[in-house]
């Protein structure tokens, strides 16, 4: 999504409102209704998702990875969207789920089925706002970072979840941090991660050491930004000092 969820979720509600006029111009109002609602989802989306607002939380996704009901009927234009579009992504890319960066440290896609999901029973760091935790990996440790599709977690919100997964690699859990394809979000805060873990020197070094592994990631200016902020302000230090 190189244009960005804001433009695309844009083009997506014009493209809805512009089919809802068709119909309707035909007389199927009450068939083109669910059109309508869903062309104001999409605007709502693409506001809230605007780097300048960034409020993730607008879908209500809840810490443990679950949705209220209140959240499932309302944006379910959108929420059901995103989950079908990665179905069908994923199925026709080949690309593996996730992929092995350093020892006990996995960065790839949503697990929607428990294949999806590295061994060892890793704790599982998730960097999406818009897709479940499966019930099937409520036994798994689980960090909730919600963040739009695009955009980049805080510098804060990075450190936070820095500090969690050192904390579950001491105890030798392996790590597994997810977005929706393992191409933006979770590779942002991996790099971070293997700072943090003294496998690289900096973010720069860690975006191309994950990049040979896992050679579609995709960071952009956003991710590249909060990595820097991240960098320059963080609270931890590096383990070799």
């Amino acid at each position: 999504m190189g244009l960005g969820l804001s433009i695309l979720m844009g083009l997506k509600a014009t493209a809805l409102f512009l089919i809802f006029t068709y119909l309707r111009s035909f007389g199927f109002t009450f068939l083109s209704m669910p059109l309508l609602y869903a062309s104001l989802v999409s605007v709502l989306i693409s506001i809230a998702a605007h780097p300048f607002i960034d409020l993730p939380m607008l879908l209500g996704k809840n810490p443990d990875g679950s949705f209220p009901v209140w959240s499932i009927i309302m944006f379910s234009p959108y929420l059901y969207f995103v989950r079908i579009f990665s179905f069908l992504r994923r199925f026709t890319s080949g690309e593996e789920p996730y992929t092995q960066i350093s020892e006990g440290l996995y960065v790839g896609g949503w697990p929607y089925s428990s294949d999806k999901l590295p061994p060892g029973n890793p704790a599982i760091i998730d960097c999406t706002c818009e897709f479940p935790r499966k019930a099937e990996f409520k036994g798994h440790s689980y960090l909730c970072v919600p963040t739009w599709d695009t955009r980049a977690p805080q510098p804060g919100e990075i450190e936070s979840a820095v500090k969690w997964a050192c904390r579950k690699r001491s105890q030798d859990r392996p790590i597994f941090i997810h977005c929706a394809y393992g191409h933006g979000r979770s590779v942002a805060l991996m790099c971070a991660l293997l700072v943090a873990l003294d496998v690289v020197e900096d973010w720069k070094n860690a975006e191309e050491f994950i990049k040979e592994r896992r050679p579609y990631i995709r960071l952009n200016s956003l991710h590249r930004k909060s990595l820097k902020e991240w960098s320059k302000h963080r609270l931890s230090s590096p383990r070799r000092n």
